[in-house]
């Protein structure tokens, strides 16, 4: 009931004449910079597709973490150390997997000046962000190609995932780990173990959120085209780029099944010592 209010409340405004003008002074789309590149290469489908992997096993496995109350098993280093569930040992492996795509992410971001399209340059990303809101809410999609870049407020909610949302689910969640060095002082102060806890969990629900969101816009807007574009690296109106979200979702799912301490305890017991 409430997504029906909005849409029609969405479609009211459209028509009022000040905000019918403001669409149409910003359309949705800030200006690149001139040396920005166009199309989707390779890597990025790529990385794409690894990112979303690796986090269904995170939430999968913070998940578990957060909600068992007797783990099944436990996984300790085989000279010493920390001893910790099966659960939050598969939870930190594919953290540092995570970290490692989005630092090879970060670098070809540098390296082929594709950083353009997350990070915003002109004030105008915020007006036409809003415009872009409204047009979505309205469910008259805003004319744009995913090839040439990204919308304002797709621009915003990227930059604020990867620069922002990442960077400090990653540091709450070593804060809350055995792995945080218990040296200097300083640092533990300066990330305090409460504001941890508290922030850690509410960022696993924006990322869940924001997944639900971009896979939902994506399906909605022009699947075949915008599948082609983040899946096959291609602009064309062939079915590739579907085929290959098709794999992605039964490996996500199959991902989703094998994080449990039952799959988890062989591999883990490659790196240390595993008890039940």
């Amino acid at each position: 009931m409430a997504l029906v209010v909005v849409v029609l409340l969405a479609r009211w405004l459209r028509e009022v004449p000040a905000v019918t003008d403001f669409v149409t002074r910003y359309p949705g789309v800030s200006e690149l910079p001139a040396a920005a590149p166009v199309g989707m290469p390779a890597w990025l489908a790529w990385q794409h597709f690894l990112n979303a992997f690796f986090l269904v096993f995170i939430v999968r496995s913070g998940w578990l973490v957060r909600t068992t109350a007797r783990p099944r098993g436990h996984w300790q280093p085989r000279r010493g150390g920390p001893r910790i569930s099966l659960n939050l040992w598969l939870h930190l492996a594919v953290d540092l997997l995570w970290v490692l795509n989005g630092a090879v992410f970060l670098v070809l971001l540098v390296v082929t000046g594709r950083w353009a399209w997350l990070v915003p340059t002109n004030w105008d990303v915020v007006p036409n962000a809003l415009s872009v809101a409204l047009q979505y809410a309205s469910l008259d999609w805003p004319a744009h190609s995913s090839w040439l870049g990204y919308n304002a407020l797709q621009q915003l909610a990227y930059f604020a995932t990867v620069f922002v949302a990442a960077p400090l689910a990653l540091v709450t969640g070593l804060r809350m780990s055995p792995v945080w060095p218990q040296s200097p002082r300083g640092l533990s102060r300066a990330v305090p173990m409460g504001f941890a806890r508290a922030l850690h969990f509410p960022l696993m629900v924006y990322f869940v959120g924001f997944t639900v969101v971009h896979v939902t816009l994506v399906l909605a807007t022009d699947a075949v085209a915008n599948l082609n574009h983040m899946f096959a690296a291609r602009e064309d109106g062939g079915w590739l780029g579907l085929v290959f979200f098709a794999v992605a979702l039964v490996l996500m799912v199959v991902a989703w099944v094998v994080a449990r301490p039952v799959f988890v305890q062989p591999v883990a017991a490659l790196t240390g010592k595993v008890t039940r």
